[in-house]
């Protein structure tokens, strides 16, 4: 089931699931934040509370898209009550990228650097058996709930950033029940933009360089995610020409973590498990139009598609003017 979140014309929040080019509303929830807090209240799995629910009243998808209606498939009132976060170093790529970087990872530990070490442990470690707990993965901070964007949003950089690019992932979504424990929601497609000239200077940068804005949805995937995953991103220019294009893969079966591992050292900080709060974790990618050089201008756009996800997520690239004012002594 793809469950997707959106406005009629009127302004009221709705959600629906998606049934080919139509989205079927389901009755008696403004949002699937509300949706999924009644599935874990009652114990009922959300697919089957979402179905029982679904309504007569349809809307075509592609109309919403156009008039600039969908929201991001997951999100909170409140946007404190949302972290956005993401690991990377998770994934293997395709056969030859994967060939590759098993040779680069061979020999000498002492010899690899920072980034080939983490992804050397993942790929030691980050798939254990059953009850075991395994390696940690690198991890980051992107924002609260402000950064989030839906399909059809601007990616907004600051003028301040050196590059703006896209990272085609899959995010997991999550809520926090009133026990303290996480209920995953489902799974969306995303596109983790961040600022990869900033990074490539020192690797210690990258904590600056994630502290952007990030596409999500539209559709949000109920149940398990499928161990392997295609899709393709893509890129056009200002007058809407495709100008770059790659498929990526992803899912289990593609990556040097479990989910379940992930999720793990994600929410074993308490800080992570208060009632009531969102999260939005990315997975990771393997694929950057900027490791084939490509630069993004404003005005471009990026599109990422995954059959598994329904419709593709697509964001326009835009540059945002920041006023900074000094701080003040009180």
């Amino acid at each position: 089931m793809l469950i997707v979140q959106f406005t009629n014309p009127a302004g009221t929040r709705l959600v629906g699931a998606l049934e080919q080019d139509q989205i079927r509303v389901i009755d008696g929830y403004a949002s699937t934040y509300m949706l999924a807090q009644t599935a874990i209240g009652s114990g009922t799995g959300l697919k089957k509370l979402a179905t029982a629910a679904l309504g007569k009243v349809v809307y075509n998808y592609e109309d919403i898209a156009k008039e600039g209606r969908l929201l991001p498939p997951l999100d909170h009132r409140d946007y404190a009550h949302c972290y956005v976060t993401g690991t990377g170093l998770t994934h293997l790529g395709s056969a030859d990228a994967r060939d590759a970087m098993h040779k680069k990872i061979g020999g000498d530990v002492e010899n690899l650097s920072d980034s080939m070490k983490m992804f050397r442990l993942g790929v030691e470690g980050g798939k254990p058996a059953e009850g075991a707990t395994g390696v940690q993965p690198e991890w980051f901070y992107k924002g609260d709930g402000s950064v989030v964007r839906a399909s059809g949003q601007n990616l907004d950089m600051p003028d301040f950033a050196l590059d703006g690019g896209e990272e085609p992932e899959i995010a997991g979504l999550y809520i926090i029940g009133d026990d303290g424990l996480p209920y995953r929601v489902g799974f969306a497609i995303g596109n983790e933009f961040s600022d990869h000239v900033t990074e490539r200077q020192n690797y210690l940068y990258l904590a600056h360089s994630k502290l952007r804005a990030c596409g999500l949805g539209p559709a949000l995937l109920v149940g398990d995610l499928p161990q392997h995953v295609a899709g393709t991103s893509r890129i056009y220019d200002v007058e809407g020409k495709p100008r770059w294009e790659k498929s990526f893969v992803s899912g289990e079966q593609n990556m040097s973590h479990t989910i379940a591992n992930l999720e793990y050292h994600h929410f074993k900080y308490p800080l992570f498990n208060r009632p009531g709060d969102v999260h939005i974790h990315f997975f990771g990618t393997a694929t950057l139009s900027f490791a084939d050089g490509v630069s993004v201008k404003a005005g471009e756009t990026f599109e990422i598609e995954a059959p598994a996800f329904g419709p593709a997520l697509r964001n326009r690239l835009a540059v945002r003017k920041i006023e900074f004012t000094k701080v003040k002594t009180l």
